[in-house]
Formats: C-alpha cells, sequence, structure tokens
C-alpha cells in the first residue's frame, strides 16, 4: 500500500493538536514551539501533495478508499483536484503565520490580574482547525465531508469565544460578553446551515444510494442517475445555503463582521483566510458537479446576490470606524467577486475564482496580521485614535500599506489578476453585471485609501509617538507574505497551471462552454 499522504496531511496537525494541548501548564513556551514545529511539518507534507500532483493527470489524485460504515454507503474516501491542492497549500502556508503572530496572544494578562490563559488550548485549536479544513478541501465522500465541514465549528467557538482581542475600551466583563455574543452568532449561523445541508445529505443518499461525489457525478453523467428537475433543485438549494453561510454571501453575511472584530488578528486572520474558503470551494466541488442543472437554474438569483455583497460590502467598509469591522466587510466584498466568478460559468470566472480564493487568502493575512500588531501597540480598534504612524513606525506603516494595496487590487499585486478574470469571466456572458461589479474596485480604493490616510498619515497623536516598529518575529510573519503578493501578481502561472484543468472539468461537469467573442480576431 502507498503511502497515505493526504491522510497524514490531516492527522499530523490532529496529533499536533493533542499533543499541544497535553504540553504541561507551565511550559507555555514549549506548547508554542511544538505547534509551529507541527505546522511546518504540515506544509512539507501540503508541498510533498503540490509537487506529486499531476494537473494533466486525473481529475482526483492521490486517493484513498477505505471501507466505513458500510451498512449506509458512507466509506473514507478522499483524493485531490488542482483547486484543493491550491486550496490545501493555501492553508497550510498560513497556519505557521498564524501561530507566530499569536505568539503571546493567549499569555496571561498584562493588567494585574491572576487569571491565566490557556495558551496550550488555543495553539492546539488553531491545529485542530487546520486539521479539519485540510480534510475538507480532500474529501471525496459526501458524508465524511459534512462530519468535518461541521466539526470545524467546535474550535472556532472556542477561539472567538475564549480567546477575544485584549484591545477593547470598555473593559473585560463587557468585552468577554461582546466575545460570547459574536462566538454564539457564528455558531447559530453555521449550525443551521449545516442542518439545512445535513437534510439535503440525506435527500441526496435517498435518491443515489451511496455518499461517493465520485460515483455520484459519474452516475448524473451516463445517465443512470435520474434526478426529478424539482429534487434537484431543492438538493441544490440546502448545500449551497450552509456553503452561502460559510462563504458568507449576503444576506447571510451578519455574523461575520462580530467574529472577526472580537477575535484576535491571527483568528481573523484563520475565519476569513481559511475556513470561510471551505464555502466557496464546496460551491464548486459539490453544488456544480452533483446538481448541474440547477445550478444553471439558480445562477441568475445568485449573481445577483453576489453583486449585492460586492457593492454592499463596500460600502459599509467605507463608513467604519472599526480596523477589524472594516477588513470585514471588505472580505465580503471580496467573498462575492468569487461566487461571481464561480456562478458566471465562464472558464476564465472559474480560474479567477479559484484564484482569488488564493490570492485573497495572502492578502488578507497580510493586511490583518500587520493590523493585529498596530492595535496590540495602541490597544485600540478606533481608526480616530491612530494619525502620523508611518513617521514613527515607517516599517509597519509601509506593510500596512502594501497589505492594503493588494486588498483594492492594484495591478502588480496577487489579487489583481484574479479579480481581473472574474470580472472578464463575468462580462464575456452578463455584461451588466460585469459593468456594475467594477464599482467595487473603486470602493474598495476609497476605503483602503481612507484607511491608510486616517491611521498612518497626518500629525503624530500623542498616543502613537512613542510606538515601536515591527519586530523580527513580526518581520518574519509579514515579509513572506509581501513577497508572495509580489511574486504571484507579476507570475501567476504556478497556481493556474495547477487549477486551470480542475475548472475545465467543472465547466464539463455543468455543460457549459466559453461564450464566443462577438468579434473574431483579426488573423
Amino acid at each position: 500500500m502507498s503511502f497515505p499522504l493526504l491522510t497524514a496531511t490531516a492527522v499530523l496537525p490532529a496529533v499536533g493538536a493533542v499533543a499541544t494541548a497535553a504540553v504541561p501548564a507551565a511550559r507555555r513556551t514549549a506548547a508554542k514551539w511544538l505547534a509551529l514545529l507541527v505546522s511546518l511539518a504540515t506544509l512539507a507534507l501540503a508541498i510533498v501533495v503540490m509537487v506529486r500532483f499531476d494537473p494533466g493527470g486525473a481529475r482526483y489524485q492521490l486517493t484513498e478508499s477505505h471501507a466505513w460504515i458500510s451498512d449506509f454507503g458512507v466509506r473514507y474516501e478522499l483524493g485531490v483536484d488542482g483547486i484543493a491542492v491550491a486550496l490545501l497549500a493555501l492553508t497550510a502556508l498560513l497556519i505557521p503565520f498564524i501561530i507566530l503572530a499569536g505568539w503571546n496572544d493567549a499569555d496571561p494578562l498584562e493588567t494585574g490580574s491572576k487569571r491565566w490563559r490557556p495558551t496550550q488550548g488555543f495553539f492546539a485549536l488553531i491545529l485542530a482547525v487546520e486539521a479539519m479544513v485540510i480534510i475538507s478541501f480532500e474529501a471525496t465522500d459526501v458524508f465524511l465531508f459534512y462530519i468535518f465541514f461541521e466539526a470545524m465549528l467546535i474550535p472556532m467557538y472556542f477561539l472567538i469565544g475564549g480567546f477575544g482581542d485584549r484591545a477593547h475600551a470598555q473593559g473585560e466583563e463587557a468585552a468577554s460578553t461582546q466575545r460570547s455574543y459574536a462566538a454564539v452568532k457564528f455558531l447559530l449561523y453555521n449550525l443551521v446551515g449545516g442542518l439545512i445541508m445535513l437534510a439535503a445529505v440525506i435527500g441526496l443518499y435517498t435518491v443515489s444510494g451511496n455518499f461517493s461525489l465520485a460515483e455520484i457525478a459519474q452516475a448524473r453523467a451516463n445517465g443512470t442517475l435520474h434526478m426529478a428537475t424539482s429534487t434537484e433543485r431543492w438538493l441544490f438549494l440546502g448545500f449551497f445555503f450552509a456553503f452561502a453561510v460559510k462563504a458568507p454571501l449576503w444576506p447571510l453575511h451578519t455574523w461575520l463582521p462580530n467574529a472577526m472584530q472580537e477575535s484576535t488578528a491571527p483568528v481573523a486572520v484563520l475565519i476569513t483566510a481559511v475556513v470561510d474558503k471551505v464555502g466557496t470551494f464546496a460551491m464548486l466541488r459539490f453544488c456544480l458537479q452533483l446538481f448541474p442543472e440547477a445550478s444553471k437554474w439558480a445562477t441568475p438569483t445568485i449573481l445577483v446576490l453576489a453583486l449585492i455583497s460586492i457593492i454592499y460590502g463596500a460600502l459599509l467598509a467605507v463608513g467604519q470606524r472599526d480596523i477589524k469591522r472594516l477588513v470585514a466587510y471588505a472580505s465580503i466584498s471580496h467573498f462575492g467577486f468569487i461566487i461571481l466568478g464561480i456562478f458566471a460559468m465562464t472558464s476564465q470566472g472559474q480560474s479567477g475564482a479559484t484564484l482569488y480564493m488564493v490570492n485573497h487568502g495572502i492578502s488578507t493575512a497580510a493586511l490583518m496580521l500587520v493590523a493585529g500588531f498596530l492595535i496590540s501597540r495602541r490597544g485600540s480598534r478606533l481608526i480616530a485614535d491612530y494619525g502620523g504612524v508611518q513617521k514613527v513606525a515607517p516599517v509597519l506603516a509601509g506593510t500596512f500599506l502594501i497589505g492594503g494595496l493588494a486588498t483594492l487590487s492594484l495591478p502588480g499585486l496577487a489579487p489583481f489578476v484574479s479579480e481581473f478574470l472574474v470580472l472578464v469571466g463575468t462580462f464575456t456572458r452578463y455584461p451588466a453585471i460585469g459593468i456594475i461589479a467594477t464599482f467595487g474596485i473603486v470602493l474598495a480604493a476609497l476605503y483602503t485609501l481612507v484607511l491608510y490616510q486616517r491611521t498612518m498619515t497626518g500629525p503624530v497623536k500623542p498616543a502613537v509617538s512613542a510606538m515601536p516598529d515591527l519586530k523580527a518575529r513580526e518581520l518574519v510573519v509579514v515579509a513572506p507574505l509581501i513577497v508572495l503578493l509580489i511574486f504571484l501578481g507579476v507570475y501567476p502561472k504556478p497556481v493556474t497551471d495547477i487549477v486551470n484543468p480542475a475548472v475545465k472539468q467543472t465547466m464539463s461537469d455543468v455543460h457549459k462552454t466559453d461564450p464566443k467573442p462577438a468579434v473574431e480576431a483579426a488573423k
């Protein structure tokens, strides 16, 4: 039997989570290093997956299949296509930076309180989330996917509710109340979505007789599995609702600003750059592949919802006074672009959407982590409490600017390529929606540049006059992300070469081809 590489990428952080949690309470530093080493080892395995994956080979590679719950047709089936490989690599890449950025976030409170935060638990929960997200990208059994799609809510609930941001103007008691509210809201929204999906999963089994993604898709393709139109549409809606909550798509987005505001910056990155990607990934893997006709039926409505997310999220970002809430609403706008690209049903749109998932993860991590370093120095999330930071901490201000420029998709930085592909792919089939979506770019420039102007430029406010610049550990976190933003901005080919064959197969699933140009190119 060949080495179960995909299983190893998920089991390693899971075992690391248990080992980290078991480290004695007095050895907090040992727990941190253990978590970091486990995350780096997981990254090494993810790199091996990328190297062994052949973009021109079979759709699902490095597959594993074992009997699990035979009476109900549930199998332990794993496999990755190009889209899954790209997102697996993104997850494994970001977790070490998240751990480094949160190195001191779960240490004893610095207010003189004798209460200690469980440092070991903080890092163990991060590794647990990593394990569940990775296996969600790898699962090709619908029931197996569902289990981990839901299970990741548990460690995320404790990360949001138990390890919140210390920069709270109303005191620890008020902060604890708001963290609890944000955590419960996150859990309830996603549980409701998951329960609706569970009903759809059961319905899918009733119709098909098994949970294997490949077998169901093959049966649909060769005509041996027939679904009534109404049945397919209801099942599609059950799956899509859960993914839209996770994504998050307007109007199911309201949990995200609260969750990001009350979380530490590393946990906020974990939410929007890692966990939320499972929702958009699942739209490509499950909605389009299992329910192609229903996907085409729902496309006009979903495109309108995505367009609302783009404009609505950007408008609300412009009016925010809290740095973290601004980034949260900006992410809602960006997820609108991703979903727009997926359901534009063009190869450019879906390639752009997949590339956007990767690039958004890197750019949001860069911006939010630098914002977290800024907030930890000043002790406030309010934009009005800053001013003139670039004069006292130029490196911090410079990295914050690059992260912000990536967020507004400046040419030369990674998100530009993906956003451009999404808009081109949308315009070729839905020109009116493509034109309106471009206003999201204008609004992104507005909220990003206003944020930078108000926090980094102008007179130096007394409260920031002694603010230190980025330290060595913080530079180790930020510098590689900045390098990646620039590299993928000028040379996205390594990612597009991996995802494009998978996108073509997804287009084939829904029986769509790219529209022909209105004007033929000159020969």
